[in-house]
């Protein structure tokens, strides 16, 4: 048997006294992976009634693209690049760069549209180094973000400037005991 929870819906008629300012939050470390704790947030978020988005700027394969989001539960969305594959090198053909821009757009326009309250930007920081998103767009859109979205950026060897931006930075390391 297969139930399903409906998460209430926010009354955007009712607002609090006070302003709720977004974080900006920044998991890191050494290996490349998809942080468990940024999905089981993500998911929980959600779960609450909360919209949020998960972009996953190098990983392909599954044809799907931004037009075809996957919709995790009814709060949230989830999309990654249209790509034939997996991006583990800076060398692309020219329609996988195409989609990757197409990407990084819609995800610009989708942030600064307020849509979403949680937006999760997986891998951002390899796109960054490998040269295919503009260090200097990703700060400029965490500036201008609206004032109440949280967003999390993961990857290996965040850029130094998007470390300053953050306002927590989450650092993964393997223990090596025997």
């Amino acid at each position: 048997m297969v139930s399903q929870l409906e998460a209430p819906k926010l009354n955007s008629n009712s607002h609090l006294p006070y302003t709720i300012e977004g974080l900006v939050q920044v998991f890191t470390g050494a290996h490349r992976t998809f942080f468990t704790n940024v999905i089981a947030q993500s998911l929980r978020i959600a779960g609450q009634g909360t919209p949020v988005l998960v972009v996953q700027f190098l990983k392909g394969g599954i044809g799907q693209g931004h037009e075809h989001p996957v919709r995790l539960g009814q709060n949230l969305d989830w999309i990654r690049c249209d790509l034939p594959r997996y991006i583990d090198t800076p060398e692309l053909a020219e329609t996988e760069s195409q989609s990757l821009m197409q990407l990084w757009q819609y995800t610009q326009d989708i942030v600064l549209s307020g849509k979403y309250s949680l937006v999760v930007l997986d891998e951002l920081s390899l796109a960054i180094s490998f040269g295919f998103i503009p260090e200097a767009e990703v700060i400029a859109l965490l500036k201008k973000r609206p004032p109440h979205i949280d967003i999390i950026l993961t990857g290996p060897e965040m850029p130094q400037a998007v470390l300053e931006v953050a306002d927590q930075i989450t650092e993964i390391r393997r223990s090596h005991q025997p």
